[in-house]
């Protein structure tokens, strides 16, 4: 490098600091463990420093973790032409200390030498498996961009953890991974396909894109059925790539159906796909395997037979619902948001069956955090549902300042998610029954408007448009 050499190197500072200290070589040494000879040719240059000398120079010196990564990664991979065996723990140190910003700096120079690009996929499966996630998903964005013109499993197997890693809150963003991810499906592998097509039907599920989900369910249907029909052999978990026994997705292709049905108010056609999986889940001869989800499809049979007919019209089903729901309080939110609709729906006074779960539907109002992740994004669709559908309940019985007070906390909720259907019919409701609002449930509402309006003029002025 000659006379260009940048002066603020990491050897540079290695010397400067066993100057200032006024330490010998050696006694430097001795605290920091690395060997006399290695750190003598570190600091004349001679030698490479690896990554586990630079952690116990970085702990000698008393400087934080990774205190050196910048600089190193710049020198290192950034000004010369970087090796896999000293790339590989640098990035794995980055990871493990969350310096996110190291990693995306050197995989940009990566990428323009394609060789890595294998490593750097199985590297990112690890460190999704440790759950490294952001890391991953860089590395993930790395080997898809240095594939994007190959028709390759692996391209499409890095939209489809990208997809997975982006999923979160916002429904927007949801829905704009939902539709880049798609294209790939078919250029996964056909098992794969099956898990793949599951993801993207739930998020469509809790994105109400019901026809969306409709179609999707039926085609896990038919792809599961014909990968069954040639794997007639019963294949065990170790050696199968799908995450579940493929009677499973059949299963699921049906109550999925089911769902899209009931949610566009078509009761006797979602029945017809509960006992579609009914007969799917009847098998003769279970494994262990097999039992737990044959299980798990029972107790939905049973819920979603009693809560079609109850969307029905049919009340009588009530008492043995709610007997139901006592069982199986995992599945309350579900269950909640459809009694509480019936009643909106038919005029019923449920006031005995809320009183009955009266903690857990506290629990529910307090505008839980909001996680991240699939069934989360599910949950966040449903705890939206059920704050809208409880408010109108309180309406209809005339309870205004309960209802109102509801309210808020639904808008607060679909605002958090950006679930525009949702903000669109609090807004209605508020104007309908604004009359009643108390002087804080105004300022409430005042305030979350503005949150709105600040968002929308954000989004102007970055000229952004939705997908």
């Amino acid at each position: 490098m000659g006379d260009m050499e940048p002066t603020t190197t990491i050897r540079s500072f290695i010397e400067d600091y066993i100057r200032k200290q006024g330490y010998t070589l050696q006694y430097f040494a001795d605290i920091s463990g690395v060997n006399a000879g290695t750190l003598s040719a570190i600091i004349k240059g001679t030698r490479p420093i690896a990554m586990a000398q630079l952690d116990l120079i970085t702990k000698g010196m008393k400087l934080e973790e990774g205190h050196f990564y910048e600089i190193y990664g710049a020198e290192c991979f950034v000004e010369s032409a970087p090796h896999w065996r000293r790339l590989e723990p640098f990035l794995q140190r980055c990871a493990e200390l969350d310096k996110l910003e190291c990693i995306q700096r050197v995989i940009q120079q990566v990428t323009d030498d394609r060789s890595y690009i294998s490593e750097l996929f199985e590297m990112a499966e690890g460190m999704l498996e440790r759950g490294q996630k952001k890391a991953a998903r860089m590395l993930y964005e790395c080997v898809a961009e240095c594939e994007k013109y190959q028709h390759s499993e692996r391209l499409a197997l890095c939209q489809y953890r990208i997809f997975t890693l982006s999923l979160g809150q916002d429904q927007h963003e949801n829905l704009r991974a939902a539709v880049h991810f798609e294209p790939y499906i078919n250029r996964l592998d056909e098992e794969r396909q099956l898990d793949a097509i599951k993801d993207l039907a739930n998020t469509y599920s809790a994105l109400r894109y019901w026809d969306k989900l409709f179609a999707l369910a039926d085609e896990l249907g038919r792809k599961a059925e014909f990968i069954q029909s040639f794997t007639k052999k019963k294949v065990d978990k170790v050696n199968r790539i799908t995450a579940y026994p493929l009677f499973v997705y059949r299963a699921y292709s049906n109550l999925l159906k089911a769902n899209a049905s009931e949610w566009s108010g078509k009761y006797t056609e979602a029945l017809g796909y509960t006992q579609k999986y009914a007969d799917i889940v009847n098998i003769a001869d279970p494994s262990e395997e097999d039992q737990i989800y044959i299980n798990m499809f029972i107790g939905w049979i049973e819920a979603n037979t009693y809560l079609y007919s109850l969307m029905m019209g049919k009340k009588e089903v009530l008492p043995a619902y709610v007997a139901w729901i006592e069982q199986n309080e995992e599945e309350l939110l579900t269950a909640l948001v459809k009694i509480v609709e019936a009643a909106n729906t038919y005029d019923m006074n449920i006031d005995h069956i809320l009183l009955k779960f009266d903690s857990k539907i506290n629990t529910i109002l307090s505008d839980r955090a909001l996680r991240e992740g699939y069934n989360e994004q599910i949950k966040d669709d449903l705890h939206s549902k059920f704050l809208i559908e409880f408010a109108i309940y309180h309406f209809n019985q005339n309870r205004y300042s309960d209802g109102m007070q509801h309210l808020v906390t639904c808008l607060s909720s679909a605002i958090k998610i950006n679930n525009h259907t949702d903000i669109i019919q609090c807004v209605a409701l508020f104007e309908r029954y604004r009359s009643f609002a108390s002087k804080e449930v105004e300022i409430t509402y005042r305030y979350l408007m503005e949150e709105v309006y600040n968002y929308y003029e954000n989004k102007k002025s970055h000229g952004y448009i939705f997908v």
